[in-house]
């Protein structure tokens, strides 16, 4: 019996915002008649956001008693105790003053923190090493699908059109695969438009609904109007008068705007389970700053965002979880412009009430530079396909994990709690 992934997959369609506004007539007329408010079951939903650039994981997360890091950063190193300074976490880890956010979700136990992370590819290219990493075949550039594409292919149920679900104007390298995924600017400028050919929404409507009236069976009919239903709810959402939760407050930012809309679609229901944001500006070759500048602009724009986002979703908090990614770090040592170059490793954040919070995990040596990768960076101890898997079969409960990862022996950290 076909399934809803078949029908969709059949009618040669690929559902993104295409800025242009509106939706077929037929798809409101269809939907009209469909009343039903929780269409959807109550999801597992992990949102990723890619800090794209190469954060500097020793900025963000600061080795602080580390004389070496002090001695090779003499104007961007940060003393952890004073007013503005460094936020101690345990010791020995500081998180900069702008990510201060982070610091109660840390506390509370809902943030983890793992250092050294990185990509066993040593390039420093940053279009490579993204391609790697939303591949997550750090070796192969073959790969046709990402990572997360094949997440959603391995969860093991029938879903809506939006399970997978990119705030961003194009589809991102994650999302690429054979499973439905969607990328919109965003929940306004969503339409429907063809895959296979150069058509106007009008038309590629048309066919949707021939294709559509041809069906037979009853569950074709069913999830299909569920589908028509879902798309109602987005095209009348009213997102300009959207009033978060919990008195948070997004920033009026990219990022901001991109997860206040993530938390709307979580909120209307309309099925997601794996959501996508970017981050931008983190190549920071020049004036870094330290307590102010560019990167401190952009780490209290990330964490602020999240904390946001989080904050918002308090009812749904024990079903989501969100993790960033960036695709290297930087240097050890700054460079003559007052920045960092290309590096190697880099930290990220998970945060969940099922994370196992309240720690910074990897393995970090002391930063001489016998211990460097390459004698100038943070070395990579903790491959991102060990965290990335980790999260994702854990949370959203692939049991093919193997299959998310092609060719690699996971070594799990144990970030997420045991249930």
């Amino acid at each position: 019996m076909k399934t809803r992934r078949a029908f969709l997959k059949n009618t040669g369609l690929a559902m993104f915002g295409i800025g242009l506004g509106g939706v077929p007539g037929f798809v409101v007329k269809a939907a009209e008649s469909f009343k039903q408010q929780n269409l959807y079951k109550k999801n597992k939903i992990l949102i990723c956001i890619f800090q794209r650039g190469a954060m500097d994981g020793l900025m963000a997360v600061t080795p602080f008693t580390d004389q070496f890091l002090k001695a090779a950063r003499p104007n961007l190193f940060i003393e952890a105790g004073n007013n503005n300074s460094l936020i101690d976490l345990d010791g020995r880890f500081g998180l900069h003053p702008s990510l201060n956010a982070f610091k109660k979700l840390f506390d509370e136990k809902r943030l983890a923190i793992v250092h050294g992370i990185g990509s066993p590819n040593n390039t420093r290219s940053h279009f490579d090493a993204q391609d790697y990493m939303e591949s997550g075949t750090p070796f192969s550039k073959s790969t046709s699908s990402g990572w997360l594409n094949r997440a959603v292919g391995l969860m093991g149920h029938d879903a809506t059109p939006f399970r997978a679900v990119s705030l961003t104007a194009t589809l991102p390298r994650s999302f690429y695969g054979n499973n439905e995924a969607i990328a919109m600017s965003s929940i306004k400028s969503f339409a429907l438009q063809s895959n296979n050919v150069s058509s106007t929404s009008i038309n590629v409507g048309k066919s949707l609904e021939e294709m559509y009236d041809e069906t037979s069976t009853n569950i074709i009919n069913a999830t299909a109007k569920e589908s028509f239903e879902a798309i109602k709810i987005l095209k009348n959402a009213k997102i300009e008068n959207y009033q978060p939760e919990n008195g948070a407050v997004y920033p009026n930012s990219d990022l901001g705007k991109s997860l206040n809309q993530i938390a709307q679609l979580i909120k209307m229901n309309v099925g997601l389970e794996v959501a996508f944001a970017e981050h931008g500006g983190w190549d920071t070759h020049f004036n870094q700053g330290k307590e102010t500048g560019i990167f401190a602009r952009n780490a209290e724009d990330l964490s602020n965002s999240i904390f946001a986002l989080w904050t918002d979703l308090e009812k749904f908090q024990d079903d989501v979880v969100i993790m960033t990614m960036t695709e290297f770090g930087r240097t050890v040592k700054q460079n003559g412009t007052g920045g960092t170059d290309h590096g190697r490793a880099s930290c990220n954040f998970i945060i969940g009430n099922k994370i196992s919070g309240g720690r910074v995990f990897g393995n970090i040596q002391p930063l001489a530079v016998e211990n460097l990768e390459d004698g100038r960076d943070l070395a990579v101890t903790t491959d991102f396909r060990n965290v990335f898997s980790e999260v994702a079969t854990k949370h959203l409960n692939i049991i093919n994990h193997q299959a998310l990862f092609p060719s690699f022996e996971e070594k799990y950290l144990n970030i997420t709690k045991k249930v």
